[in-house]
């Protein structure tokens, strides 16, 4: 008798704690799926003051970028860079660290892959070179970290300010090492020696997608398992959300900062290389799609989760080929698209804001 009625008592409590979950997850919907709805009305408006037609616009920002299957390919070769950009920034935001060099890194990254691979394809297997060459553009990227991940962990100075100073020069001396360092001398347009097709990541089943899709997935899903589900993760979290229990925890909490600076760096340099063996073959000069500022506030919109960040870098990827097709048909700049991404952060930051004074109010 007892034992059912613990049973007949503990069923009510579960159906409860089923709706209590659903009701969160209708919540997290649609302070998530709001904003980027409200989002797309208001630059709908921007559009529309400028003469432009908001449908038109994201009409063939969704036939290029999504329905044409070429457009389809190309978003999902596109996203493989975005992913270990993403997965690096989740590593630095997680662990309460600010990492704004990704451009520099990034472009670090890609040089190096661009000096090294074409010459490794010349005396070592065509995989093994590749890994070299990926490996050095990791190395040289978590090399050029310790600056700014020294100063935050020894000297307290703002990582904020340092990592985007690194950022400045990193595209700098970027592009003076293919200028100078790395020209090919073949060529007329300053660019490094090109990497042949043949030579670079094989595509998936006979498409346009580069492989590099597949390792950008598990650098972002490795990360995500690691942060949320390691005592490693555990640490790291610690030290960002608190570096004087981590201190009395008995953390070393200068050697785990330097160690988030290397990982998150060293895997937005990965993206880069992964970008050059993968897709481009070279660097020109003065290249530099930004891909680091423009994932930031995406890593933002997914609060920092592995899995949602895929989401949202496949839909930035189909805004960035779809609106690269609707620039050209429609004349909207092609920074548009930076524009859209910075509405859809401030609606859900503003979102967030109002569920939390909501929550805040229904708790008195």
């Amino acid at each position: 008798m007892s034992g059912e009625a613990v049973h007949v008592r503990a069923a009510p409590l579960d159906a409860s704690a089923g709706q209590a979950s659903r009701r969160d997850l209708g919540r997290r919907l649609l302070i998530t799926l709001g904003p980027i709805l409200i989002s797309l009305a208001l630059a709908g408006c921007v559009l529309l003051a400028v003469g432009v037609d908001p449908l038109a616009y994201y009409g063939f920002v969704v036939e290029r970028g999504l329905l044409s299957p070429l457009g389809l390919q190309q978003t999902l070769t596109r996203m493989a860079p975005l992913l270990f950009i993403a997965a690096g920034l989740i590593v630095a935001f997680r662990a309460g660290m600010w990492n704004l060099g990704g451009d520099g890194q990034f472009l670090l990254g890609a040089v190096a892959a661009a000096a090294t691979a074409p010459l490794l394809v010349q005396s070592l297997p065509g995989w093994l070179a590749l890994l070299v060459a990926f490996l050095i553009a990791t190395v040289v990227v978590v090399i050029w970290s310790l600056v700014p991940a020294l100063l935050r962990a020894y000297q307290g100075v703002n990582e904020i300010i340092t990592t985007l100073m690194m950022s400045f020069l990193g595209v700098s001396l970027a592009n003076v090492l293919v200028k100078l360092v790395f020209l090919d001398p073949g060529t007329t347009v300053p660019q490094t020696r090109t990497l042949p097709v043949g030579d670079r990541l094989p595509r998936l089943f006979e498409t346009t997608i580069t492989s590099g899709l597949v390792f950008g997935l598990a650098a972002i899903v490795i990360v995500h398992l690691v942060m949320t589900r390691t005592a490693f993760g555990l640490k790291l979290r610690t030290v960002g959300a608190n570096p004087r229990a981590a201190v009395h925890a008995g953390l070393n909490v200068p050697l785990l900062t330097v160690v988030v600076f290397a990982i998150s760096a060293g895997l937005i340099g990965m993206g880069g290389a992964i970008d050059i063996i993968g897709i481009h073959g070279n660097v020109r000069a003065d290249w530099n799609p930004a891909y680091g500022l423009a994932v930031i506030p995406v890593v933002f919109l997914a609060r920092m989760n592995g899995f949602a960040a895929i989401g949202f870098v496949f839909l930035l990827s189909v805004l960035s080929i779809g609106g690269e097709s609707a620039a050209r048909r429609l004349g909207v700049p092609q920074h548009f698209t930076l524009v859209l991404v910075s509405i859809v952060l401030i609606t859900l930051a503003i979102a967030e804001y109002l569920d939390h004074r909501f929550n805040q109010v229904r708790r008195t």
